[in-house]
């Protein structure tokens, strides 16, 4: 009797510890639960030509190794690691919990969420004028000298405000030091001469959202790394999202360009966001296949993600669809949907579907239709900034939407 009674505690004890852990895993850590393809509707079959492709194009140099999460309906049904995560200074196997610079990825993931939550507390509107918040900020001039319309928040946000697409960076650091506060580059950036009217032509431009994240300090009193950290990353327990990421999570980073004899590691690679200390509204987010699972995620249930709301409903939808003021652009509220860019998406996902890249090689695509999306990570950049890319990441979204066989 005695040893009934033994067994029972260890069983209950045993139980509990395994639920814990379950529970820790996919809960307390707000990773996204596994399955596989055929409960979700997908072809195993048809998902199993992705490696050839990925293991194709490291074989040819295009990038030493590659991350992929694919999921479908809140699960993951692909989660891989190919190749490396360095050739230099030695070679290093690439591993599925790798932190990547995702580079472009900044741009809607931190500014353009932290600029909507700023709208929806009420505390600023897409109609605003930039120079409501920049008074420097000038506007598009003429052949006859005469001035145009001011730009607004929303010409930022899709990228029609008129300014370049860039500036070299060791321009600004001539003029104003290293590092260089965001005050003064975005002073350098308003004064500049800008290429058209707003809201008339399309033109993909990091100082626009370098601007946005200037404005969201301005408005809020934080930077752009504090404040996404505080409404975004944090709340959605996306623990290893970060600008700037702390030396505990240095080795787990994968390094980019090599800059002085010594690969980018743990340090952003975009040199406008480097001159600025890590954190821009460009590009300085770092952060993990798991964690952008929750990102997407998030967006197909409109907001909220394990009872965690990050934004509304309708917030979601109008950042995700392409914005009626700017039809021409292909392009939602910091997302891409149908623009020169959008070809990361592939040619098979219908056209609600929307994503980014990121130039050292990472992307996201996401599919509300289906409820699936593609996540796709490498440091294309290591060593020395040469590697092509190619269609593959247009390739493997065709492989992902081809192989789901039932709505």
């Amino acid at each position: 009797m005695r040893i009934s009674k033994i067994w029972l505690v260890l069983s209950i004890f045993l139980i509990f510890n395994i639920t814990s852990f379950s529970s820790c895993r996919f809960f307390g850590r707000k990773t996204l639960p596994r399955t596989n393809a055929k409960d979700v509707g997908m072809s195993k079959e048809h998902l199993d030509l992705i490696p050839k492709i990925i293991e194709e194009a490291i074989a040819h140099k295009n990038f030493p190794g590659a991350v992929i999460l694919v999921a479908r309906k809140g699960k993951v049904v692909l989660r891989e690691t190919f190749g490396e995560s360095q050739w230099i200074p030695r070679h290093q196997p690439m591993t599925a919990s790798m932190i990547f610079d995702l580079a472009s990825l900044t741009k809607p993931m931190a500014t353009a969420t932290s600029i909507m939550i700023l709208a929806e507390q009420g505390r600023l509107s897409l109609w605003d004028k930039v120079k409501d918040y920049l008074p420097e900020f000038a506007p598009f001039i003429n052949e006859k000298g005469e001035a145009g319309e001011d730009a607004r928040l929303w010409h930022l946000l899709t990228h029609t405000s008129g300014l370049p697409s860039y500036i070299e960076a060791t321009e600004v650091e001539k003029k104003y030091g290293s590092p260089c506060s965001i005050e003064s580059l975005v002073y350098h950036i308003a004064q500049l001469k800008k290429l058209d009217l707003p809201g008339k032509t399309f033109n993909y431009s990091c100082l626009g959202f370098i601007t946005l994240a200037y404005i969201v300090k301005k408005v809020s009193g934080q930077d752009i790394a504090r404040f996404s950290e505080k409404y975004i990353f944090t709340p959605l327990k996306m623990n290893r999202t970060f600008y700037k990421p702390p030396k505990k999570f240095l080795s787990l980073c994968a390094p980019t360009q090599v800059t002085g004899g010594k690969p980018l590691t743990g340090v952003v690679h975009d040199p406008l966001a480097r001159l600025q200390g890590g954190v821009s509204g460009n590009a300085g987010l770092f952060s993990t296949a798991d964690d952008l699972a929750i990102f997407a995620q998030m967006l197909l249930n409109k907001g909220e993600h394990n009872g965690v709301r990050i934004l509304s409903p309708l917030t979601v939808e109008r950042m995700t669809s392409i914005y009626p003021r700017a039809q021409f652009a292909g392009r939602g509220l910091g997302w891409d949907l149908s623009s020169s860019y959008s070809s990361s998406g592939g040619d098979i996902f219908g056209t609600s579907s929307y994503g980014h890249t990121g130039y050292t090689g990472t992307s996201i695509w996401i599919d509300p239709e289906t409820e699936t999306f593609v996540i796709f990570l490498t440091n294309r950049v290591h060593p020395d900034d040469k590697n092509t890319f190619g269609t593959i990441r247009g390739r493997i979204a065709n492989v992902v939407a081809s192989s789901i066989i039932e709505k």
